[in-house]
């Protein structure tokens, strides 16, 4: 399945212990970043299972299914790009937030040490004592991942709290909330090492966002959290558990 990767595009759909659905492709490592995504965007097209799929977009920027009901997130790094997805949800209105349609995905390599960079600027002080505990635990390894080493198991915890913010501010639909203090993890999920992993720890999080136009008030959103490594990234999705999903497949 690994050959030729570097001209090749690869498309996986995954069912995940989350209940929501991903899709990725990656390869075609010879192709410029531009071709890549209009192609990656092709091969995602060509997969729907009854007709060709177009990512289309709301006022926002929020992507979207175009004639499809249906919540989809979407985040690429250079030459790899997930799509996540849950059942189609008639009755929400997809340009605006619903706590039926909540979701967000994003991927970062795992070894992308520049999040070291912004962490005091995007992470609470207890936000970064979670990342501490999580680096430290990935140092004595555990039933996905062998042991680390220090630097590398810094970079990986903090690379993990950095898609959770990323995948937070999707599943908000609102512009302009501060990573600091909208978006907050309350408790971090494991990496898996497949996105069918057997009784993952989940984590938890908190989206405070505007409950009206004028952002007068605020509303606390309760959000799940799901991690999995695939490709040498990390996926993560993050998703009310209210929201409509796909039953729990367990590996």
């Amino acid at each position: 399945m690994k050959r030729n990767m570097e001209t090749e595009f690869i498309f996986w759909r995954h069912a995940t212990s989350a209940g929501v659905q991903v899709e990725e492709i990656c390869g075609g490592e010879d192709k410029s970043q531009r071709l890549w995504m209009a192609m990656a965007l092709q091969v995602f097209g060509e997969n729907g299972a009854e007709r060709f799929r177009e990512i289309d977009h709301t006022a926002s920027g929020a992507p979207l299914l175009a004639d499809e009901p249906q919540r989809i997130s979407v985040s690429h790094t250079t030459h790899f790009m997930v799509v996540a997805m849950l059942p189609r949800t008639p009755e929400a209105d997809l340009t605006c937030f619903n706590i039926r349609t909540a979701m967000g995905v994003d991927c970062e390599r795992a070894d992308r040490s520049q999040v070291l960079k912004v962490a005091e600027r995007v992470l609470s002080s207890d936000e970064l004592r979670l990342v501490a505990d999580y680096a430290a635990a990935l140092e004595r390894g555990d039933a996905h991942h062998a042991p680390l080493d220090a630097d590398a198991a810094q970079v990986r915890a903090h690379v993990l709290a950095w898609t959770i913010k990323e995948a937070l501010y999707k599943a908000a639909l609102a512009p302009g909330l501060d990573f600091r203090s909208a978006l907050v993890i309350k408790a971090l999920p494991e990496i898996c090492s497949t996105p069918l992993a057997g009784n993952p720890r989940f984590g938890r999080a908190v989206i405070e966002r505007p409950a009206d136009q004028a952002g007068a008030r605020t509303e606390s959103i309760d959000m799940e959290l799901f991690s999995y490594e695939s490709e040498g990234h990390i996926v993560t999705l993050a998703y009310s558990p209210r929201a409509a999903k796909w039953k729990r497949v367990k590996a």
